[in-house]
């Protein structure tokens, strides 16, 4: 062992503009526009809500942006609540996250990494699934092993992943020149009978957009993060918007409404009918893509249980470091049991609107924090600023969209609901710390959990952080 042990600054500005585009640019744009076309109605309204969803990404960017110059611990939405809303917050978003870790990303690996085997024909459904699983477990290992493989593969990915953008953009923009603008006619056609289902048209399309909050999870290992985050954000959001709205655009170009709303694989049959010899790479690409995806997910969410357990709502050996490796172990190693049982048991689309809902209730909640943090403590320095209207804006907006998907899907919306009241008796009844006269657990637990804590420590070789980072 060299040196004491804590998580190196290793993320520098670049990296970090990969880190956002290539977690933004995963599934989401391959899977959600079939999402946003069906619960739209229409090709001009779904463009209308890409639109509005990049914008609405780039608010909350921002307002992200100042938290992450403001508060300098890692660990994203949970340390933004925590420190603007208190402990019930932050632990309800993480308990929900926990349960929310998602497998979409996962499944459309599986499903596009397994395309050309099987076309024209489906791909069989197990198959799918046990593609994801070594997909997942192999970017787990990866980020066990190395924190600067990790950050290099999302530099690489993310190249890949504009590249993939590239080839869709390209023949979809020289056919729109050429004026094949056929589907393109009475656009807003079945809007109006579409209206009630809008915001689950938005959590499509914000899911895929959701990869903006990157590194507000890996703040601490930012390099210069009061110059890193706002440029890195600002940046890699305009960069996605563009390229979503001219990739929708070449989807319409060449595709019906009909035929995406028919499609599995909704690039693979734009890349069949515009340019049949990259049908074969089209799927590859899209399954690096997702790589890219489910590596910035582990990376991001490993750090907020990291940061969870260092606070005390978490159990302590989540919060530990390996020795040799410099990596949070632990944390990491955490998500291998449940995003297991989520891809055995899930399917695409009800996994994207169940997760949506917690993910945007909390986002909203930490954004209003933000003005109520700058109230409260003025004398903090701010090298990045935001106008006030920016959060309330994105606030309101985030509670509106949340209340509007209850009336829409109230059957998965009641779901995600459901898990977040879940986190109350575990909060109260274990994070809290309650008199042992009232302590619902036998008194051998506290012993029994350090006894494993210890073994399990000395069996994965993590020490706690012997410097303080933030």
């Amino acid at each position: 062992m060299e040196g004491p042990v804590f998580l190196r600054r290793k993320i520098t500005l670049p990296r970090a503009c990969a880190l956002l585009i290539a977690a933004m640019v995963g599934s989401g744009i391959f899977v959600a526009p079939k999402g946003v076309l069906r619960h739209s109605g229409s090709v001009g309204l779904s463009l209308v809500v890409w639109l509005a969803c990049g914008l609405l990404s780039l608010l909350g960017a921002l307002c992200y942006a100042e938290l992450g110059t403001r508060i300098t611990k890692s660990g994203g939405h949970y340390t933004y609540l925590l420190e603007t809303l208190g402990p019930l917050p932050s632990f309800l978003f993480l308990w929900a996250e926990y349960f929310a870790i998602s497998a979409v990303v996962c499944l459309t690996f599986g499903r596009y990494i397994l395309e050309p085997f099987f076309a024209p024909c489906p791909t069989p459904v197990p198959a799918v699934k046990i593609a994801a699983l070594l997909g997942f477990y192999s970017v787990l290992a990866l980020n066990g092993w190395s924190v600067s493989w990790s950050a290099r593969l999302q530099s690489v990915l993310s190249v890949i992943k504009l590249t993939a953008l590239a080839l869709i953009i390209g023949p979809g923009t020289v056919l729109l020149a050429q004026g094949h603008t056929e589907n393109f006619q009475e656009a807003f056609g079945h809007s109006a009978q579409a209206l009630d289902k809008l915001p689950l048209a938005l959590y499509a399309g914000m899911f895929a957009y959701s990869g903006w909050c990157q590194t507000s999870f890996v703040r601490e290992e930012l390099v210069r993060p009061e110059r890193t985050v706002p440029l890195s954000v600002t940046a890699s959001v305009l960069t996605v918007i563009v390229g979503y709205m001219l990739t929708n655009l070449s989807y319409y170009t060449v595709l019906t409404a009909e035929e995406v709303l028919a499609s599995e694989a909704v690039a693979v049959s734009f890349a069949q009918r515009a340019c049949p010899g990259l049908s074969s790479l089209v799927p590859i690409l899209v399954a690096l893509a997702c790589f890219g995806s489910m590596n910035g997910g582990i990376l991001g969410f490993s750090r907020t249980l990291f940061v969870a357990s260092r606070e005390g709502q978490w159990p302590p050996l989540f919060a530990m470091i390996h020795i040799r490796r410099r990596t949070p172990l632990p944390a990491v190693l955490l998500m291998f049991p449940l995003v297991t049982a989520m891809v055995c048991v899930g399917d695409v689309y009800p996994l994207l609107t169940f997760f949506s809902f917690s993910r945007w209730l909390f986002i909203g909640l930490a954004t209003l924090g933000l003005m109520l943090h700058r109230r409260r403590h003025p004398q903090l320095p701010r090298p990045f600023k935001v106008p006030l209207v920016v959060p309330a804006i994105f606030s309101i907006l985030c509670f509106l969209t949340v209340g509007l998907s209850l009336y829409a899907d109230p059957v998965n919306i009641s779901i995600g609901c459901a898990t977040v009241l879940s986190g109350f008796p575990i909060y109260y009844l274990v994070v809290r710390r309650p008199a042992p006269a009232r302590c619902p657990l036998p008194t051998r637990c506290p012993s029994v959990l350090y006894y494993l804590t210890v073994k399990l420590q000395q069996l994965l070789e993590v020490v706690g952080q012997e410097i303080r980072t933030y």
